[in-house]
């Protein structure tokens, strides 16, 4: 049985949407850490609803924020119970998608998933499992996780975006091309951008990638 998430949500500007991005935040984060992308994103998508969900369990290392798993090196948690974690909470963000296009009254193919750090590792793995494609998939500061099972598991073949910090601290920067590598073998399209000088974090000019690349998904370019 799948578990609620609880979310932030940013109405579309126009007042009407026919498309949505979907924010997955980062270890020990929360959903609002990255709604508040929708203040620069918003203007060049009125016609878009920005919702941003709390990962469904309390960080080990943060009480205030939250994690889609643990991760032994930082919490002490067992192999065991990661990849436990991880398997529940990619069938919970698989359900809350579908909740969402139920909420928002639109297609899948009009669904961007956009995640940072473990919220990029979580939209790696469930946008390729669900069938019928999704608009885009907006990777920050991640790595693909399982790369192996991807080409046997994929269902749909998305768009993706990957952008890294060469400067990365937390996760590191050779995780980018080793994911567009696995991603690119398996039949996807890739696009990367690195950010020069930057660290476990998302810079101006990385905004401006996936912003355009975004509208693109979308069609608004």
């Amino acid at each position: 049985m799948t578990r609620k998430l609880n979310d932030g949500r940013r109405a579309a500007e126009s007042g009407s949407a026919d498309s949505a991005v979907v924010f997955l935040h980062g270890y020990g984060a929360d959903g609002a850490d990255l709604l508040g992308l929708a203040d620069t994103l918003a203007p060049h998508l009125p016609n878009t609803v920005f919702r941003a969900p709390n990962a469904p369990e309390r960080s080990a290392v943060n009480p205030f924020g939250y994690q889609w798993f643990p991760i032994p090196w930082m919490d002490g948690a067992s192999e065991a119970e990661m990849h436990d974690s991880f398997q529940r909470s990619a069938a919970d963000i698989d359900a809350y998608l579908d909740q969402v296009l139920t909420d928002e009254g639109i297609d899948q193919s009009n669904l961007v998933l956009f995640g940072f750090s473990q919220g990029t590792m979580m939209g790696l793995h469930v946008a390729p499992r669900r069938s019928g494609s999704l608009a885009a998939v907006v990777g920050f500061s991640g790595r693909l996780l399982n790369p192996s099972r991807l080409a046997e598991e994929a269902i749909s073949r998305p768009p993706v975006l990957l952008v890294h910090g060469d400067q990365d601290e937390v996760v590191p920067y050779e995780s980018l091309p080793e994911a567009n590598g696995a991603l690119a073998a398996a039949g996807f399209k890739v696009h990367t951008h690195v950010m020069k000088g930057v660290g476990h974090g998302i810079s101006p000019d990385g905004l401006e990638v996936a912003l355009g690349f975004v509208r693109g998904g979308l069609g608004r370019n």
